[in-house]
């Protein structure tokens, strides 16, 4: 739903290609395709990117600010005598894929420009974008920045549930049952583009995600993910989605914006 949204909301500055119902068909199958990946039968694929889907804040942030770049993150892991794995990777994933799209965007606008044939670069611009919905809608969801990922762990004075189901259970069952794409659509921000630095973009809208962490456990105690829940966990959840819809537009007409701005050959002498 939060691809299919996003693709289907970009502003008209974006290429025909990218808003035409093949593509936003193709960007809604995607948003699952990182999921795809974490079958036992693929051990190194799936080890290698599982924990790109999130990050637990609370032990990022002890170790200071995070750093722009994935290598340097998990160099100061790997000196605290932890492992990277055991932490997550969620917003250097995201970032290095919405680079992956602006760069794409670029060689589009570069053949387009010269009046070449464009056609295997949509295909790959289509992939990226659909790609990148799987993290930012990742994103959207608070167990995915916390320890608390899957049932309380450690001093518990409200009583929240420890069982290791919570997160499946508001996600999955409860979101295909009561969400539907007027409601979330109608929650959306206006388009805009992000201002200045992606990835310190792409931290604050994680950090505003993580404000709602508590909010999770308590909508669960109160029964808001069994069966039609409550009014404020179906309000909640279609907010959520919202925002990991618009941060996908916002984040794919940026793309597009940036695309714009020239570069220098790095094989220039």
């Amino acid at each position: 739903m939060i691809n299919r949204l996003a693709a289907g909301t970009l502003p008209a500055e974006v290429p025909a290609f990218l808003r035409s119902p093949e593509a936003v068909s193709e960007i809604e199958y995607l948003g699952p395709e990182p999921d795809r990946w974490r079958s036992p039968t693929e051990p190194e694929l799936n080890a290698a990117q599982a924990p790109e889907h999130f990050i637990d804040l609370e032990l990022a942030d002890a170790l200071g600010p995070l750093p722009h770049r994935r290598l340097d993150f998990e160099a100061r892991v790997f000196a605290s005598g932890q492992r990277p794995e055991k932490i997550g990777l969620q917003p250097w994933e995201a970032t290095e894929i919405w680079e992956r799209l602006k760069a794409a965007l670029r060689a589009y606008r570069n053949l387009a420009a010269g009046h070449q044939d464009t056609r295997p670069v949509e295909q790959a611009i289509v992939f990226y974008a659909g790609w990148l919905g799987h993290y930012v809608g990742d994103a959207s969801q608070p167990l995915h920045t916390t320890i608390q990922y899957n049932g309380w762990v450690g001093p518990n004075p409200n009583g929240y549930t420890t069982e290791h189901r919570i997160h499946w259970q508001f996600e999955g069952p409860f979101v295909a049952a009561n969400l539907h794409e007027p409601e979330v659509r109608a929650r959306m921000t206006p388009p805009r583009a992000i201002d200045g630095d992606i990835f310190l973009g792409y931290v604050a809208y994680l950090r505003h995600t993580h404000t709602y962490v508590e909010k999770v456990y308590q909508l669960e105690k109160a029964g808001g993910f069994v069966g039609r829940g409550t009014a404020e966990s179906r309000e909640f959840t279609a907010a959520r989605l919202a925002a990991g819809a618009s941060m996908l537009r916002d984040m794919i007409y940026t793309a597009w914006l940036e695309s714009a701005k020239p570069v220098a050959d790095p094989y220039a002498k």
